[in-house]
């Protein structure tokens, strides 16, 4: 059998296929009412449809742990029991067809409140604006010069932002999701504390590595200490900022600081790091190519004994055998390539002699 059909463990959950789904912004939920953030019908078509064509494991998309932390209006949320009620039909029917049901739990900081990508490429939507409100952060460091200027977090709210992803991991469970993935990529607020670029605090919560980390590290023991012991937690993490492979002299998070941070991660209980990069520094550029960002999740698994999943133009059924045959990873998640076919993990079956279970309804096909 091909590696990436066969199964794999983490802790008490066997995902049965190496195949998973990437979180990715749907920006359709309601931006205000009864039903903001709530998954809808397109969510429910969106997330099966990747299902039913044999995707291991679905991670949904960044699900904001407050209404501020949501990265725009129209992002899902999980704050309340009606969003919950809603992800439950969703999960139900993901575990009918095999796959695991994942959810990434977030929070924008500096980069909330913004429009769709498809309006004005996600513009920022100023306070005073409709549906617009002033984002968070650990410094008063705007992302860009286009974007509002971020109310410095207190430690109160620090530690309420905490409880939210607490709070979060509770209902999220409730909902039927069986792994629960933190989101420190991106430029989102754990990554905004953890890089000394957006990072620029005197206090417990900034300064030296122990003091970036701080906040990242009591959001994973907050969630871990609600989250099934025989379950696991993932971690999403952007490996570097892309400065130092620039020759940018400016201090930024480095792939150093990832494997170093992976160690503190797995002695706290996530069970895999998620690694990707990018998305906390406007002005510096990606050299963007197949499996550009592989190395990354190699090096987290060579040096820091963490199961890893690669992400970042994995297009091709050869190419993401190769990335978990040579382990270099132990999964692979997929984002627009799924988006193009919901039927890859099918696909890829057929071309590499693999398995994926097939709906009753398909077996004319």
């Amino acid at each position: 059998m091909s590696t990436i059909f066969e199964p794999y463990t983490l802790r008490s959950l066997t995902v049965p296929n190496r195949i998973w789904m990437a979180a990715m912004c749907q920006y359709s939920a309601a931006p205000d009412g009864a039903q903001t953030g709530v998954p809808n019908d397109w969510h429910f078509a969106h997330l099966a449809a990747r299902a039913t064509g044999g995707t291991g494991l679905i991670i949904t998309e960044a699900t904001a742990v407050s209404p501020e932390g949501r990265i725009s209006p129209y992002d899902l949320g999980i704050w309340n029991e009606t969003q919950v009620e809603a992800f439950r039909r969703i999960t139900g029917f993901l575990k009918s067809q095999g796959t695991v049901p994942g959810i990434q739990l977030a929070h924008a900081g500096r980069k909330a409140s913004t429009e769709r990508t498809w309006v004005d490429r996600g513009a920022q939507i100023m306070p005073d604006e409709r549906y617009g409100w002033t984002p968070v952060g650990p410094s008063v460091v705007p992302f860009d010069e286009n974007s509002t200027v971020p109310e410095e977090l207190t430690v109160e709210q620090i530690g309420a932002v905490v409880q939210d992803f607490a709070d979060a991991a509770r209902r999220a469970l409730d909902a039927g999701f069986q792994v629960a993935e933190i989101h420190g990529a991106h430029g989102y607020l754990i990554h905004q504390f953890l890089s000394p670029f957006s990072n620029r605090r005197t206090d417990a919560y900034g300064g030296d590595f122990q003091g970036r980390i701080r906040f990242a590290l009591e959001v994973v023991d907050a969630v871990r200490a609600v989250w099934p012991q025989d379950l696991p937690v993932f971690f999403r993490i952007s490996a570097t900022d892309w400065l130092r492979e620039n020759g940018d002299e400016r201090e930024g998070w480095t792939a150093d600081d990832s494997v170093r941070f992976a160690k503190e991660l797995q002695a706290r209980g996530v069970d895999l790091m998620d690694v990707s990069t990018g998305g906390n520094v406007a002005d510096t550029s990606i050299a963007v190519g197949p499996d550009y960002q592989v190395p990354y999740a190699q090096r987290v698994r060579a040096e820091a004994g963490m199961p890893v999943a690669a992400v970042g133009l994995i297009t091709e059924p050869e190419q993401a055998e190769s990335i978990v045959a040579s382990g270099r990873a132990d999964a692979v998640l997929l984002g627009r390539e799924l988006l193009r076919d919901p039927y890859w993990a099918r696909h890829a079956a057929q071309a590499l002699g693999g398995q994926v279970p097939t709906p009753v309804q398909y077996h004319r096909a």
